[in-house]
């Protein structure tokens, strides 16, 4: 169900312009919107079908703002439609049309701003995705809060929605989780008191901080990992193996040793990852492993598709920008056709050494996603992933030729955490970086998601650990949690109510300014629902809380001074039961923006 009176004023407005111009096609009627107008002085909505129209139907803007604010003055609901400025129409509504919407409110509950525009597609949203080589930090909790709102708002708007983790557990840096983990099971295994070659001796007599070097010279390695984190691990691979996988004097671990480690070294980081997600409350629906997708022969197949269609070639690219022609070996490579796509260049799709790049599994993990049938792709990157997005979209659009897919990409700004105006040290058990788990037990999960979400997710962030438990309308957090709580005090006070009963209260007694401010704000929560959807933009709810809290305190502090506007008034129960559907309303919107947000409303604030 649609709740959503933006769109019944907007049907109103393209039934009348079909009456007024009835040759228009349906395509340009589509083009027609009914939004808020900039300046609330100017009405409650405002329309830009005039704007539209004028040049397919050969008449002025102006003339066609007259003659539909004619048509629309006096329709049910509609107090007066005035042209203004080039063309626009500014609409006002009956008080009583608006204060209808209360009703609507509370006998739909939170899914008030359920929306159909998804049209039940089904969207792959893919999110955090990191390489599960060490904790979650700061930069995987932004892109994590950000991708699953955004799955939950496109959820509230009509889409089918899965929700996405891509492991990627193929390729270097995963071989280097490898390396590292070795070098931990060798340390434990020195620890253990087994002996039988000069590395574990070593490990034995030697201070912890020289371990590294130990292991590097022994084998010949750079170890690019060295968090504690990985201590366990170690520990779990002797309590597994014992010393089968301490290799013999003088040779380094096999590969088939080395992949064993790999494996378990990632089951476990992934364990812990979906740990530290839980925490946040994040809950994937699918893990995809990239691994698994190259073992399966996914990016082969997905490039021989594309050859048969002419789009795989073998050639040789132009220098890279910037490099002097004798830095340049040109070298004869097999290439993507991406340019025909919107790309800038053509992409390789194989190594020097035969294997694939890593653009070339990630056609792979595209592909795959397009066979189990998804009608939309929605992925979240860290911003330094810009440069990437081209390729990506070439690619996606390519392999859906025959049934186009969209592709999306939301990127997300790095977060400086900061706590009494410096940044914030490291985490010890991480070794280089604050991990999410630091920022969940610092503030609690609700803040965090919430701040993550108060700034749109390609500005950059700083997260002032000091700021987000404030208690003062200047941290959103509280703001909005405070608005609830009131909310909450009010009905508590009232004897709890039940909505059905406030769903009917007459409500002729809610005629204030700051009662019909608040009335209008709930009456935009389906508006904003849709349009975050559609943008990708899920900082809006965020933005859209914030500005119904402060109506709501409004409200409450004018009735501090104004015994006419408090929500419980003696001896007048109409105006009481009408009052409190008001506030029972607000507290459901706000509980349905939380939700979007993955925010728990408080009853009370301590």
């Amino acid at each position: 169900m649609n709740h959503d009176i933006f769109r019944t004023i907007r049907d109103a407005v393209v039934t009348e312009l079909r009456a007024l111009l009835p040759d228009l096609p349906e395509e340009l009627l589509a083009r027609v919107l009914v939004e808020p107008p900039r300046d609330p002085s100017h009405g409650d909505m405002a329309t830009n079908a005039a704007l539209v129209v004028a040049k397919p139907a050969r008449m002025p803007p102006q003339k066609v703002a007259q003659d539909l604010s004619a048509r629309l003055t006096g329709r049910a609901g509609i107090v007066s439609a005035a042209p203004a400025g080039p063309g626009f129409v500014n609409l006002r509504l009956e008080e009583s049309l608006l204060r209808a919407q209360l009703p609507i409110v509370l006998r739909a509950a939170e899914a008030y701003g359920d929306g159909r525009t998804g049209g039940g597609r089904k969207v792959d949203v893919e999110y955090v995705s990191a390489n599960p080589t060490g904790p979650m930090h700061v930069g995987h909790c932004r892109g994590a809060v950000v991708g699953d709102a955004l799955a939950n708002l496109l959820t509230k708007a009509g889409w089918a929605v899965t929700k996405e983790y891509y492991i990627n557990d193929a390729g270097a840096q995963v071989q280097a989780l490898a390396w590292a983990a070795f070098w931990r099971y060798l340390e434990a295994a020195a620890r253990a008191g087994h002996a039988g070659r000069a590395v574990l001796r070593s490990l034995a007599t030697s201070p912890p901080e020289q371990a590294r070097e130990i292991v590097e010279n022994a084998f010949g390695v750079s170890l690019q990992y060295g968090g504690d984190y990985l201590v366990p691990v170690g520990e779990a691979l002797l309590r597994e193996f014992g010393d089968r996988l301490i290799p013999a004097e003088g040779e380094a671990p096999s590969e088939d040793t080395l992949s064993l480690v790999r494996e378990r070294a990632v089951t476990m980081m992934m364990a812990e990852i979906r740990e530290d997600l839980a925490a946040l409350g994040v809950h994937h629906d699918v893990f995809i492993s990239e691994a698994a997708l190259v073992k399966s022969g996914a990016a082969d197949r997905a490039i021989a598709e594309l050859a048969a269609r002419g789009l795989v070639y073998e050639g040789v690219l132009e220098p890279p920008k910037g490099k002097l022609p004798d830095d340049w070996e040109p070298r004869e490579q097999t290439l993507f056709r991406s340019t025909e796509f919107g790309d800038d260049v053509d992409r390789p799709l194989r190594k020097s050494d035969g294997t694939n790049t890593y653009f070339a599994n990630d056609i792979g993990n595209h592909a795959d996603k397009i066979a189990r049938g998804f009608d939309e792709l929605v992925q979240v990157w860290g911003a330094d992933h810009g440069g990437y997005v081209p390729r990506m979209k070439a690619a996606v659009a390519a392999l859906s030729a025959d049934k186009p897919v969209s592709f999306d990409v939301v990127l997300a700004q790095i977060v400086k955490v900061v706590k009494g105006g410096q940044p914030v040290r490291m985490s010890k058990r991480a070794g280089t970086y604050v991990t999410l788990r630091d920022l969940i037990d610092e503030v609690g999960r609700d803040a965090v998601r919430f701040t993550m979400l108060t700034r749109k997710a390609d500005a950059q962030m700083e997260f002032d650990l000091d700021a987000v438990v404030q208690q003062s309308r200047d941290n959103p957090v509280f703001y909005v949690q405070y608005a609830h709580a009131r909310c909450r005090s009010v009905l508590r006070q009232a004897g709890e109510p039940a909505a059905a009963d406030l769903a009917a209260a007459p409500l002729e007694a809610l005629a204030d300014p700051a009662e019909m401010a608040l009335i209008r704000r709930l009456t935009a929560w389906p508006r904003t629902v849709e349009g975050a959807a559609l943008a990708r933009e899920p900082h809006r709810i965020a933005f859209f809380l914030h500005d119904l809290a402060a109506d709501f305190h409004l409200l409450w502090n004018r009735g501090r001074d104004d015994a006419t506007l408090r929500f419980i008034r003696e001896g007048e129960p109409e105006a009481t039961r009408a009052r409190l559907a008001l506030v029972a309303a607000t507290a459901t919107v706000i509980r349905s923006g939380l939700a979007v947000m993955g925010v728990t409303p408080v009853e009370e604030m301590r």
